[in-house]
């Protein structure tokens, strides 16, 4: 897998691509706290998605509408944003140190909001 910018991040074609699956791996919680979405772009290619020790997560998800969940936008924002200043002041200072992102997806189809803070990303080759 590649690593990727939040900037990176921020330029990939998001609007429409779709949302197949999304997995969550605490198999050693606190060592690594791994969340993976298999995305599937409007031109059909698909990549597995990483986000890497995951601090927080807030998946706000709807269900019921027999439809595939597509994206209507993703953002990535830097360590100085708002969302993280708040989670670092509720660590009381033990993770300040440590630089994270803020990623947020929002979803056409149930208007679902993805939120994740954590370290790195990264993105698989496209298939």
């Amino acid at each position: 897998m590649e690593k990727i910018s939040c900037s990176k991040f921020n330029e990939l074609p998001w609007h429409d691509a779709c949302i197949e699956n999304i997995y969550i791996d605490r198999r050693c919680p606190g060592v690594r706290d791994d969340i993976y979405m298999d995305i599937v772009w409007t031109d059909d290619k698909k990549n597995k998605i990483k986000f890497s020790d995951v601090y927080n997560a807030d998946l706000r998800l709807n269900f019921g509408v027999v439809a595939l969940e597509s994206i209507r936008y993703a953002q990535c924002k830097l360590d100085e944003c708002e969302e993280i200043v708040i989670l670092k002041n509720k660590w009381r200072g033990l993770i300040n140190n440590i630089k994270l992102n803020y990623y947020e997806i929002e979803t056409n189809s149930t208007n679902s909001k993805i939120i994740i803070i954590a370290r790195e990303l990264y993105i698989d080759k496209a298939h």
